[in-house]
């Protein structure tokens, strides 16, 4: 894979949203709980919890996992409850057997008009894996995913990082369309995979509530909070003057913005978003027509 170092440029690529939003917000809410390494699974122990205290492989971690039960069992829901007060179009990255394993939210997700992004079967990191088995993966979840969600999955993303391999492996499934695993630029733009057109949409690692644990960390809730604002601020203010319409990336998980008080966060983000009548909540669903609509 070559890198590509340069971007849109100066030059804003165009001046609001087909929405007529300036700003366009899209959640991306992580719905892991489930697909991680587990004990039962035969799987070990996942390294991703509320503390950092490492547990000897050999010994069946249960502080860990009950750690993403919570986010399961509670944690999904009080986002849920937010974005519906908030009317709050986003997206849901779902790992295919954190689906299978909670009915109840596959269900409410199957009602709901919010888009879905495809995250994996397994929650498990790509670049430990051969070709083979990181395949086996994509497709295994792209064959149950469609049934659980009731639409098309028409995006992918993995864990952490991509391997060299994995747009390749995405593009070369016919219901894929584009990838979330870059986090080299803020606007979508337009690659080519092997002769057949393709779009990326970027990621975000910054505007995301892993940063509770990953240097330099949120001492408090309200910190995630100025953050979020602060850039959408930002964004609305860069785009007032001249640099043309913006795209705001937020990743969340249940089992750390659905704690009471960070979910705080979350909620005065949303409110901040609702008084702002140039900024608009979006799924990347919505994202992916509008640019191909723009064809930029």
């Amino acid at each position: 894979m070559e890198r590509d170092l340069v971007g849109h440029g100066l030059p804003a690529p165009f001046e609001r949203w087909p929405n007529g939003a300036r700003v366009a917000v899209n959640i991306v809410v992580n719905v892991e709980e489930g697909a991680e390494a587990a004990w039962p699974d035969g799987e070990g122990n996942d390294s991703w919890g509320e503390y950092a205290i490492p547990i000897d492989p050999a010994i069946r971690d249960l502080g860990t996992e009950g750690h993403f039960e919570f986010g399961s069992r509670v944690g999904i829901w009080r986002l849920v409850r937010l974005f519906e007060r908030f009317d709050a179009d986003v997206t849901f990255g779902v790992c295919a057997r954190a689906l299978e394993r909670n009915p109840p939210f596959a269900a409410w997700l199957r009602a709901s008009r919010h888009d879905v992004l495809g995250h994996g079967y397994r929650w498990a990191e790509v670049t430990t894996m051969s070709e083979e088995e990181e395949r086996a993966d994509l497709e295994h979840a792209m064959r149950v995913l469609p049934d659980l969600v009731g639409r098309p999955v028409r995006g992918w993303y993995v864990r952490s990082f991509p391997s060299e391999r994995t747009r390749r492996l995405a593009a070369a499934h016919p219901d894929l369309v584009y990838d979330s695993d870059a986090v080299n630029d803020e606007l979508p733009y337009w690659t080519e995979v092997e002769g057949r057109r393709w779009l990326v949409v970027p990621y975000s690692k910054v505007h995301n509530d892993t940063r509770y644990f990953l240097a330099p960390t949120y001492a408090t809730p309200r910190h995630f909070a100025e953050t979020l604002i602060a850039a959408a601020d930002f964004l609305l203010d860069e785009a007032r003057h001249g640099a043309g319409a913006r795209l705001m990336t937020v990743g969340l998980h249940p089992r750390w913005s659905g704690q009471a008080a960070r979910a705080g966060a979350v909620r005065d983000f949303l409110a901040y978003v609702a008084g702002q009548p140039e900024i608009a909540l979006v799924h990347r669903w919505q994202v992916v027509q509008w640019w191909t609509e723009l064809d930029l």
